[in-house]
This record gives C-alpha cells, sequence and structure tokens, in this order.
C-alpha cells in the first residue's frame, strides 16, 4: 500500500508519517522540495525507517500539479491510495498573500495531482479555523455558516475547504484538527503559539508576582485542545475505513475549557500564579465588539507582544465563542480505542517540554539570547537550612553519638586517605556508627586491614585503591563505585600531601607545586565533579574538604602547600555558594598542625605544640553532624583578625619567626645526581 504526504517534514506531518510506517508492507512518498531532502533523512533517522518504505518525492507546493516531473506521474499513477495534504502555513503572524499562496492554491495543486495520480481518496487536514467566528456550536455537517474571517489564517483555511468540496474529481475526507499541542507522552512541541502563549505571560508574571496573589482575570471564550499524537492517530484510522468518504470530521476534545480555566490548569502544574477571580463575559459584553481588536492593533500592545513572541492576533481570540461537535469523528473512531486524552493528565507532560526545550527563561535560551532573564529564587530551601542548621547543633551539643548514628546511618561515605591517621580513625567511628564506608588510597594491604578491622567489628566497608594524582585513575574508581554503590551520601576529601621548602630553595623545583595541586587541589575537585550529579538528582549530600590552619596564618616555607589549600578552599566556597539551594553542602575543616605521619618527617613539629588525632577526629565528626561551612579553632580565627586589622605588623611576626628558624639548603640536584651514579650497580 502507498501513500503521498504532502507536509511530511511538518509537525502533525511527521506523526502521521510515523502512523503510517506502523502498517506492514506501507510505502510512504515524502513531497520535499529540491534541496531539502536531508530533512526526510532525519525523519528517517528519528522513526528507525529506511529509504525504501519512507521516499522522497521531488516537488513543490507552489507549482500546479505540485510539480511533479513526467516521470514520477507515470511510475505512480494508479499506486497511491491516500494523498495526505497536510501542507500549509499553520501562523497567525504570516502575511495574506503567503497564506493564500500556501493554503488555498496549494490545497488547488495538490487537487490536481490527485487528479493526475488517480489517488483512491485525497484525505484533507482542514481546521476548526473553518467555522470563523461562528457564536455558537459549529457541527461537522456545517461549512457555509463561517462567518466572521478576520484573520487571512481562518479565511484561507475556510477556502482551501472550500476548494475541495467544489473542484475536488476524487473522493475525499476532511479531518478538522482544533488548536494542536504537543505529543501527550513526551510533550513534544515545536513552535510557540495557542495555549503555549498562556505558558509564556505566566512565566512573566511569575517573575514579579508570588503564586498565592489573588490576580484578577478574565473568564474569556472557549478553547478546544487535543495532542498532536491523537490527530494523527484519528486521521489514519479514519482514512482506512470504508464508506465514508465525502465527510467531515472534527478531530476536537469533548471538553471545552474557558480562558480562566485554561489559565489555572496551567498555574496548578507549574507553579505560576493563577486566577483567583475572574470577570465573567457579560461585564465584556457591554463593551463595543470592536474594543479587544482595536487594542490589539495599538503599536505598543504589538510590541509587547512581539517581544514575548506571541502574535498580536492572538488577543482577538481571548472571547472566541465557538464550540464544536465531534459526533461523526466518534462514530468512526468507535472500537479503535482511540480517543482524545483529557488535557489535565498529559498537561504535565507538556509543560516540562516546554521548560526543557522551548522556554526563553530555559538556561539554553539565555545563552543564546545572550542575556540573562532575572527569575525569584524560592525561599524554601534557605529556610529548611536554617532549620537543619539549629537542629543538628543543638542535637551534636546535647547527645553528640546519637546525632553522629542519625546522622550517617545507612548513608555511604566515601573517605579519602583513608590508610592512616585521622582517615583510619574517622573510617572506625562512622562505620561504628551505622555508615557503610568506601576507603580510598593508592595503599590497598593498608586499606584492606582498616577494612577487615571495621568489618570485624560490625560494620561495613569496602576498598578501592586509586592513584588520586591521576586524572583517570578517580574517574575510572568513581565510576565503578557508583556502579556498584548506587551513589555517595558524604565525600570527604582527606587525603592530602605538604612539603615544607623556601621559595629560595624552590627555585628549581615547580614539581613541588605540580605535585601539590594534582593531589590537593586537582584531586579533590575531580571526585566532588564525579559525585555531584547524584548528590544533585537526589537534593542531597555533603562535600567535606580538608584544609589547614595554614590558609589564616600563612607560614613560611609552605607556598607549594598552601597554594594548593588555597585553590581548594575557593572551589569550596564558591561551590557552596551555588550549591545553597539544592541540599548539598560543601564544608572545610581548618585543622592546625596534627599530631600524624604526614608531619612526621619534618624534625621541628617534634617540638611545635599539635593537635591531637583524636581531637582532630570530633573535629570531623562534628562537621559531619553540623554540616557547618567551616570549622576553625582559636589560632585560625585570630591569625585571620589580625591579618585584616594589623596586616604589616602579621607579615613583620612571620617574617621574623622565618629568620629565626635555621633551613639547611637541599643538596644540589646535579651533585644528588653524581651520588646515585657511583651507588647504581654495575
Amino acid at each position: 500500500m502507498e501513500h503521498l504526504v504532502t507536509g511530511a517534514t511538518g509537525f502533525i506531518g511527521r506523526f502521521v508519517v510515523a502512523e503510517l510506517l506502523q502498517q506492514p508492507d506501507c510505502v510512504v512518498h515524502a513531497l520535499v522540495r529540491k534541496g531539502s531532502e536531508h530533512k526526510l533523512d532525519q525523519i528517517r533517522q528519528q522513526l528507525g525507517s529506511n529509504g525504501q518504505r519512507l521516499r522522497a518525492l521531488s516537488g513543490d507546493l507552489t507549482q500546479p500539479g505540485l510539480g511533479l516531473s513526467r516521470a514520477d506521474q507515470q511510475r505512480l499513477r494508479g499506486k497511491i491510495r491516500h494523498l495526505y495534504h497536510l501542507a500549509a502555513i499553520y501562523d497567525l503572524q504570516a502575511d495574506a498573500d503567503s497564506q493564500q499562496q500556501a493554503n488555498v492554491e496549494g490545497t488547488r495543486h495538490a487537487l490536481q495531482a490527485a487528479r493526475t495520480l488517480q489517488v483512491d481518496c485525497f484525505q484533507h487536514a482542514s481546521s476548526i479555523a473553518v467555522a470563523g467566528l461562528y457564536p455558537g456550536q459549529f457541527t461537522e455537517a456545517m461549512f457555509e455558516e463561517g462567518t466572521d474571517f478576520n484573520n487571512p489564517y481562518f479565511l484561507t483555511k475556510h477556502l482551501a475547504e472550500k476548494c475541495v468540496r467544489d473542484e475536488a474529481d476524487v473522493p475525499y475526507r476532511i479531518y478538522r484538527p482544533s488548536m494542536v499541542v504537543g505529543d501527550s507522552r513526551s510533550g513534544a512541541m515545536d513552535k510557540i503559539d495557542g495555549p503555549y502563549y498562556i505558558f509564556r505571560l505566566l512565566e512573566l508574571v511569575g517573575r514579579f508576582v508570588p503564586a498565592w496573589a489573588p490576580l484578577p482575570g478574565l473568564e474569556g471564550g472557549q478553547f478546544n485542545i487535543v495532542p498532536v499524537d491523537y490527530v494523527a492517530k484519528a486521521m489514519v484510522h479514519i482514512a482506512h475505513q470504508p464508506d465514508l468518504d465525502g465527510q467531515c470530521f472534527f478531530l476536537t476534545d469533548d471538553r471545552h475549557y474557558s480562558l480562566a480555566e485554561l489559565i489555572n490548569l496551567i498555574a496548578e502544574v507549574s507553579g505560576l500564579p493563577g486566577f483567583r477571580w475572574a470577570i465573567p463575559n457579560r461585564a465584556l459584553d457591554k463593551l463595543p465588539a470592536s474594543t479587544i481588536p482595536t487594542l490589539a492593533r495599538q503599536w505598543w500592545m504589538k510590541k509587547f507582544l512581539l517581544s514575548l513572541d506571541i502574535a498580536p492576533d492572538a488577543l482577538g481570540f481571548i472571547t472566541y465563542k465557538t464550540t464544536f461537535d465531534r459526533s461523526n469523528a466518534a462514530r468512526a473512531l468507535a472500537g479503535s480505542g482511540i480517543s482524545p486524552p483529557p488535557l489535565p493528565e498529559y498537561l504535565p507532560r507538556l509543560w516540562q517540554y516546554w521548560r526543557q526545550h522551548l522556554s526563553p527563561q530555559r538556561p539554553q535560551a539565555r545563552i543564546e539570547n545572550h542575556g540573562v532573564l532575572l527569575r525569584k529564587p524560592s525561599l524554601k530551601p534557605y529556610l529548611m537550612r536554617a532549620r537543619d542548621h539549629w537542629k543538628w547543633n543543638t542535637k551534636r551539643l546535647l547527645h553528640s553519638q546519637q546525632a553522629l548514628h542519625d546522622r550517617v546511618a545507612g548513608k555511604t561515605i566515601l573517605l579519602t586517605g583513608a590508610s592512616s591517621g585521622i582517615g583510619a580513625q574517622v573510617a572506625h567511628q562512622l562505620a561504628a556508627a551505622g555508615a557503610t564506608l568506601i576507603l580510598v588510597a593508592r595503599s590497598k594491604d593498608k586499606l584492606d586491614a582498616i577494612a577487615e578491622q571495621i568489618q570485624n567489628e560490625g560494620g561495613t566497608a569496602f576498598v578501592y585503591a586509586t592513584d588520586l594524582t591521576v586524572g583517570d585513575s578517580i574517574d575510572q574508581v568513581c565510576q565503578q563505585i557508583l556502579k556498584q554503590h548506587g551513589g555517595v551520601d558524604i565525600l570527604i576529601n582527606n587525603a592530602g600531601r605538604s612539603i615544607r621548602r623556601s621559595i629560595k630553595f624552590s627555585l628549581d623545583r615547580f614539581h613541588d607545586y605540580e605535585r601539590t595541586m594534582q593531589l590537593n587541589y586537582y584531586g579533590s575537585v575531580r571526585m566532588a565533579l564525579n559525585l555531584l550529579p547524584g548528590m544533585l538528582e537526589r537534593g542531597d549530600g555533603h562535600i567535606v574538604n580538608v584544609s589547614t590552619v595554614g590558609v589564616q596564618a600563612n607560614p613560611a616555607r609552605f607556598s607549594a602547600y598552601l597554594g594548593s589549600k588555597w585553590a581548594l578552599e575557593g572551589w569550596s566556597w564558591v561551590a557552596a555558594n551555588e550549591l545553597a539551594h539544592t541540599g548539598v553542602t560543601v564544608s572545610t575543616i581548618n585543622y592546625p598542625l596534627v599530631r600524624t605521619p604526614m608531619i612526621a618527617p619534618t624534625k621541628i613539629y617534634d617540638y611545635t605544640p599539635a593537635m591531637s588525632p583524636e581531637t582532630a577526629v570530633n573535629w570531623m565528626l562534628d562537621i559531619i553532624i553540623t554540616r557547618n561551612k567551616r570549622k576553625v579553632g582559636p589560632l585560625g580565627l585570630g591569625a585571620l583578625t589580625m591579618y585584616y586589622l594589623l596586616p604589616k605588623t602579621a607579615e613583620t611576626i612571620v617574617n621574623a619567626s622565618y629568620q629565626a628558624v635555621y633551613e639547611a639548603p637541599p643538596e644540589p640536584r646535579a651533585k644528588t645526581a653524581r651520588k646515585q651514579k657511583r651507588k647504581a650497580p654495575i
């Protein structure tokens, strides 16, 4: 069975083609202009069809007989069962001449092609616009009763249907869809018109007015809306039913919605302002009939509506009074299971697609428009965050152990640098509180030992050995963790590397700066970027970045180490500010010197006051419970205060201590190389 479709690459046309191709042994010839075949290639790709079942037929709607070549006419004569004429201009803003050529003359040219090709039936896509502004119910048997065609689209669709009725030399069937919106299953749509104008207006109002505001509005006219998938299914089904030639079918919904009802339905699914009370139409009826059309013609109103991509002529239809009877279509569709779905059921999908793909307020649209559209932030996330802040800080003060259990029980926690020191002790405490621990470090043997201890104590721990200085290794281990565990609730970037060396002794050691950045900054940020998508999707997560009091005190000889920690803190501050409304928290711990294996190689630290590992563990547990933005002690606060109040004095004190402590220069690298060469085995 072969069919010819005009307008196959249009919105309704794509759905009709998809319906036709579901029939076995069906071949569709799609009329396309020469040079536009690529549009059909895209449809083939979307539908998974090939060039044998969906074929391009070169032609032109503006030419007599659709501009078909003599060879194509001879090849297809007598083979086309149905010619679906869908090509038309569906645009209130298009000029009258172009609509006359496309909608009226184009229909006449399609009828000529139908006669030449000897098609079995001409399937004509008309519109409810044929009724004009008829004041009442318009039935499928009515046509001449159409009146008040004050818009070129309405007039040309009426004249196009008249061409079919008066000039068709082959059997025909006429379909009159109402306002066609996107796919009821996916919400997919390709342009903004009809109800989408209301989406746009409500978004604009929602930028300045809260949803609870008691807005007044108009009761407005009656609107009939159907999804494109229903239109396509109904048209193809009716086209294949016997004994229906010469009939007309309204592809409309049984339910009509007033303007106020439609706005309030959209407000419900979008959270935007709706009408709390509506001015009845009888109040408008007292105004001259020309009031609204005159308003639509004012230059300032046109400019305003065009700035919103709304056709000014659409304003004239807010009191649209025509309703439609679909009895004939209902009889033709009886038993098929095809009926228009209720608008409230699929409206949320239309709204979601609008927000993601069509709305000027979507992120991509703001980029395309080279501007920023202001949006009203929601206060709810901040109120919830403030409530949780006081709740968990109070619980931590009164019942710290119970608070820890309540915060982490059942959670998955990824801890880097878990093979020794603070990380190892924190792992035991968190596992004892009911968390599932994911231990990450380079040394697998040490991690296995810690995991075994945790499991012997009744906890749960998993080991993932990797090098956190290698980006690809981080990505791979994160993907493996997400695949195995589904997600991470808390990320603790505890792994770190410290280098103590004066800048004057680092002039030929740029690799010192690279080494600290690779682990302390790049490694931590890369871990966070891999795990953040899951946290954002769940609307909950916590990232803890371990830093140092050196960021406040800026001690000498740590330019490489502190440079990397400053970078991490900068990222943490920005991330915390950006994510404050998402439920994801970013915290920083500014540890003073802690008596861990990391400081053991520096002998001077043997004589320097340092925090005990137990206190350091409690600091980390506190910030996991409270999710405070920062944990810093008196030394850090004092150093920061001193720096901002008396910066030169602070600098003098640090410099004096720097000069007071002797630092042996490193052995020259060349000499070191010679020593290694002498020791090398022969």
